[in-house]
């Protein structure tokens, strides 16, 4: 059995085949997904899609980057209130610092970013964080709370050996490997290489980032096989050990089994 850390199953992309989507799933052996929110409208369409496979869909609660606006800290404050009135949250997810396409909202990004981070500790909650063009700012604000955080994933990780050398020094903090693994010039399985087993989770990152040989369709849950696959690969081992160890790093990050 293996779980998926990071699938945005709520998304208009499996509005008409859900179902199928989650029983190829559970056909391949997947047990469990999480399911991250983005912004306000996506807190609705998370909860359904949990409600409507208890026990094999989590949701997570948080403000994608990519979605701070102007509006960020009315959409902030009413999603905290959600979070603590609710306990059926699992992280505080998906938040971090996006850069890639736009430096527009900068500046709301990095208050909207170190405002979840304290709901983490808060809540003790672990973290979902999403980092693109941004690692070094990222790191500054987690580095003021290293030794509060409760944990979580740095998700879709695609750096190097000392990128991920500077994430792992936060403790209980695992990166989240999907289908970049299996793309033809990607450097992961290099990085892998100085990367415990302990410290990595599997994740799909579905609709986006299909691995190989699937890449360009639309990825679901069902192709983390994919990844299981590379990774028992690079870590020269079995895809049972890769299963019962990622398993375990879940558990301890999200209590969850």
């Amino acid at each position: 059995m293996i779980i998926d850390t990071h699938t945005h199953l709520d998304g208009i992309e499996f509005k008409e085949d859900i179902q199928e989507v989650v029983e190829r799933a559970r056909n391949v052996g997947v047990s469990k997904v999480l399911v991250p929110a983005i912004d306000l409208n996506s807190i609705e369409s998370i909860n359904y899609v949990c409600k409507l496979f208890p026990n094999f869909a989590y949701p997570m609660l948080g403000l994608h980057p990519e979605e701070v606006k102007d509006d960020y800290q009315e959409v902030l404050k009413k999603m905290k209130t959600v979070l603590l009135e609710n306990n059926n949250y699992i992280a505080v997810g998906e938040i971090g610092l996006d850069f890639y396409w736009s430096r527009e909202f900068e500046k709301e990004q990095l208050i909207a970013f170190e405002e979840q981070v304290k709901w983490s500790i808060e809540t003790r909650l672990p973290l979902m964080i999403h980092c693109r063009k941004a690692q070094n700012e990222m790191v500054k604000i987690l580095g003021k709370y290293k030794d509060q955080l409760p944990g979580g994933v740095f998700h879709c990780f695609t750096g190097n050996e000392k990128e991920a050398a500077e994430l792992l020094s936060f403790d209980n903090f695992v990166l989240g490997i999907g289908g970049v693994l299996t793309f033809k010039k990607s450097n992961l399985p290099e990085t892998l290489k100085s990367v415990p087993l302990q410290r990595i989770v599997l994740e799909t990152d579905s609709p986006y980032m299909a691995p190989v040989p699937l890449r360009g369709k639309r990825n679901e849950s069902s192709f983390l096989i994919h990844i299981v696959t590379k990774l028992a690969e690079v870590y020269n081992t079995t895809e049972d050990e890769i299963a019962i160890q990622t398993n375990k790093n879940v558990e301890r990050i999200f209590g969850i089994y």
